[in-house]
């Protein structure tokens, strides 16, 4: 467990940093009144999801590898970061869907039937805890594997060496 403290760190300030983006989203209407801004503006979260990688990776290669880091060390790094995240997500949004944002999902299918978005059923298939769960556990592991591959490429200080017989 000592081998992967700064993975768990990371997964864990990952996580917090998720549930204060969508407090933030909350506080400022995106999941009541300005609801119909809300695809477009949760978007900007994947910049601090990369932020996040870049300042975790960091920390691994100036911490725990002595400011040396291969890409396979960072992107390593960045799974196990994905792992973490991917295992805590379900609580996460278990926790913004019922202390953050309780209302969400019924505005969110009431704006879609209203618009002519979506029909009731559609919406309410989709504007779900468990349809949220299963997405978002599938989606925040794979987007951190591929955000850790381009991030280690950046932040790696050495290259791999070939092991040759």
């Amino acid at each position: 467990m000592q081998k992967f403290k700064t993975e768990l760190k990371w997964g864990l300030i990952f996580i917090v940093v998720i549930l204060a983006w969508n407090f933030m989203e909350r506080l400022v209407g995106l999941h009541s009144t300005l609801i119909d801004k809300h695809a477009t503006y949760s978007n900007f979260f994947m910049i601090v999801a990369i932020a996040v990688y870049v300042f975790a990776l960091i920390d691994k290669r100036d911490g725990d590898l002595g400011g040396k880091m291969t890409w396979k060390e960072g992107f390593l790094s960045g799974v196990i970061i994905s792992v973490v995240v991917g295992v805590l997500t379900p609580l996460a949004q278990f926790i913004m869907a019922y202390v953050i944002s309780p209302d969400y999902f019924t505005n969110a299918i009431r704006y879609g039937v209203e618009h002519g978005l979506t029909t009731q059923t559609e919406a309410e298939a989709y504007f779900n805890l468990n349809n949220y769960i299963i997405t978002s556990t599938i989606f925040a592991p794979l987007m951190g594997i591929v955000t850790s591959a381009v991030v280690a490429f950046f932040i790696k200080t050495k290259a791999e060496t070939a092991v040759t017989d």
